[in-house]
């Protein structure tokens, strides 16, 4: 190795020296042992009893892709109904009259207090409790009738979710400077003017990533759903399988769905993300 020169002071010259790479061994050997797990599942898929061509059958098949448009209209419905009622629980929250705070904090409670699937079961057999459903001498029907497993999913995924969106939406409205409302106060705006105008603009850009997951969450949630026998994607395999027992093939079938539209929608939710975030101070090297 070559010796520096030394400078004045004392201190040794080391411009010219060369500089040796770590050699980092931990990261070879983990990703070593991961590729050999991969490999070994891999292969446990392949020489395992699972019949492919089944599985490129019903890829395609009607029920399937029937299923996955109901698996979409039902996520894109009822994460609607979830933002709505977390926007109103979120301001119910923030208002200073003690009855609206009270009322959203116990919804917010009941319904991110009790299971998902046990909510879509209440739903469903509603009419064990209300056995009919209407307003009195205008207009009542059946709560058989009316609650079919369309309504049910709508109602328990839509409701949930808005328990969970008003926690999100009330963390984005408390990010945004006090001033803002206090200036929105001073040009004479009203509180929900404000809110529309100025402070839920502002408050996107903090709602938009967990508003996105939330939304990829949902379009999985649809597959509780299959209980209360709604059609959606998971539930046309299940229907199939029971017929053919290839249960595994049609379980993968599903998967597969699930996969291809989570991986369109995240690309998507960083284009929303990055709409939203212009204008914000970004530092970038």
């Amino acid at each position: 190795m070559r010796t520096a020169p030394a400078l004045a002071g004392g201190f040794p010259d080391i411009s010219g020296m060369t500089v040796a790479r770590q050699a980092h061994w931990q990261r070879w050997l983990a990703a070593a042992a991961i590729l050999v797990v991969l490999a070994a599942i891999g292969r446990a898929f392949v020489n395992g009893q699972i019949e492919w061509s089944y599985v490129g059958r019903f890829l395609t098949a009607k029920a399937i892709l029937e299923g996955i448009v109901n698996t979409m209209v039902m996520a894109v419905l009822a994460m609607a109904l979830g933002i709505v009622l977390g926007v109103v629980a979120a301001i119910m929250r923030l208002s200073p009259n003690p009855v609206l705070k009270s009322v959203a904090a116990g919804y917010t409670w009941l319904f991110r207090g009790t299971p998902l699937i046990l909510q879509l079961l209440l739903w469903f057999n509603i009419a064990l409790v209300f056995p009919t459903i209407g307003i009195p001498g205008l207009w009542e029907a059946r709560a058989v009738d009316v609650m079919t497993p369309f309504l049910s999913a709508l109602l328990g995924l839509g409701i949930n979710q808005g328990a969970y969106t008003s926690e999100v939406m009330r963390a984005g409205m408390l990010s945004v400077d006090v001033g803002q409302y206090e200036a929105a106060q001073a040009i004479g705006m009203g509180r929900l003017r404000a809110l529309r105008r100025i402070i839920l603009p502002q408050a996107m850009r903090v709602v938009i990533p967990p508003l996105g997951n939330e939304f990829i969450g949902m379009v999985k949630a649809t597959s509780l759903a299959s209980v209360i026998q709604y059609p959606e994607v998971l539930h046309a395999a299940e229907n199939i399988y029971y017929a053919n027992s290839r249960v595994i093939e049609l379980l993968i079938v599903a998967g597969s769905w699930y996969l291809l539209v989570v991986s369109i929608l995240t690309p998507l939710q960083m284009l929303l993300e990055r709409r939203f975030a212009r204008g914000s101070l970004q530092i970038t090297r």
